[in-house]
């Protein structure tokens, strides 16, 4: 069976995405692709990688033109996404690249958004390990509503979720200091985006526990070990243009081993198609997963500190976003979980 897909939001950087991504599914037929602004222009305009939808014509996101399709992905800002949902049929099958339904916490959704909470949806994050039993993936078969993660939230998650579900990490007392690229800013012009300001220079945001993903990798955390998770995130903005290294750290608990740990990994992660744990003494890197849905995840201990060092590198419009959503949307319809993501990876 064919399914036909629509592209909400499809003129930046994660439409792009998905764009890519869907041409080489062999289960879908794109529909609609549609933008605000940029309606009117061909996808070539915005894209011109994409060969394969080079002639699509960007029109506007309106309830008719989102009409009659089996899958609709939502590309759209914070707090856009909830407004176009309200008009999609309950038959169709909505996944949302933005953060309007993640949160389950309506107060946390308010303090960092400062908008009405829209509700929340199953969430996206199949690898993602429970304290009480099996992976997120097994609330995903069925569902026509799905909150795709937030890039930096899945670097992170997937890097320290099996270590607390197995009781080997102390949940009061973890640092994430994550590298970004600028994509996962978005597309839209800000002046500390631009190249001239970027090159040559890192600098850090959102810091003080203020960034948008901090409640949303709280909440996985806490899923994953059964009680409240604290984290200090801080994300910074690196001359790249995609791509996300992510150190995590945290102390650890007494029944803590190295052994230990790299069995709980194994064991979490050893049959996954998109996770690799390295092997000792190799490290994560940006280049090594771009334009894949993969992660890499590295396990360390530091002696002296007391500290586990986790290092985790996804590609934020890949994992991060797009490749995340196609894995759900792939699980929801039933459709081996692997269908139409690339595993080989792009030169830098």
């Amino acid at each position: 069976m064919v399914f036909k897909v629509a592209v909400a939001g499809a003129s930046g950087y994660v439409g792009g995405e998905l764009l890519r991504l869907i041409a080489m599914h062999p289960d879908l037929e794109l529909g609609a692709v549609t933008a605000n602004s940029n309606a009117g222009q061909l996808v070539s305009a915005l894209h011109p990688h994409l060969q394969s939808y080079a002639d699509r014509v960007l029109v506007a996101t309106t309830e008719e033109n989102l009409a009659g399709h089996d899958v609709v992905f939502l590309a759209l800002p914070h707090a856009t996404s909830a407004e176009v949902a309200q008009y999609l049929t309950e038959d169709t099958l909505v996944l949302d690249c933005g953060a309007d339904f993640r949160l389950e916490d309506s107060a946390a959704w308010e303090k960092f958004y400062g908008t009405k909470h829209a509700g929340t949806w199953s969430y996206g994050l199949p690898e993602l390990t429970l304290a009480k039993g099996g992976k997120q993936r097994d609330v995903l078969a069925d569902v026509k509503r799905v909150a795709v993660p937030g890039c930096n939230v899945t670097a992170v998650s997937l890097a320290l979720a099996p270590g607390l579900t197995a009781g080997l990490l102390d949940p009061s007392d973890i640092v994430s200091i994550l590298s970004v690229g600028t994509s996962g800013a978005g597309r839209s012009l800000k002046a500390d985006l631009l190249a001239s300001e970027v090159h040559g220079s890192a600098r850090a945001y959102g810091v003080g526990g203020v960034h948008r993903h901090t409640p949303e990798i709280e909440q996985n955390l806490s899923k994953a070990c059964g009680q409240k998770v604290q984290v200090s995130f801080t994300p910074v903005l690196v001359p790249m243009s995609r791509g996300i290294l992510a150190v995590n750290t945290a102390k650890v608990s007494p029944d803590f081993s190295l052994e230990r740990l790299e069995a709980a990994y194994q064991k979490a992660y050893g049959e996954e198609v998109f996770i690799r744990v390295l092997p000792t003494g190799q490290l994560p890197q940006t280049a090594a997963v771009l334009g894949v849905n993969t992660a890499q995840i590295s396990l360390s201990f530091d002696q002296a500190a007391q500290r586990v060092v986790i290092v985790s590198a996804i590609d934020n419009l890949v994992k991060g976003t797009a490749g995340a959503a196609i894995q759900s949307m792939n699980l929801a319809l039933g459709l081996v979980e692997t269908t139409g993501l690339p595993i080989d990876g792009v030169a830098p």
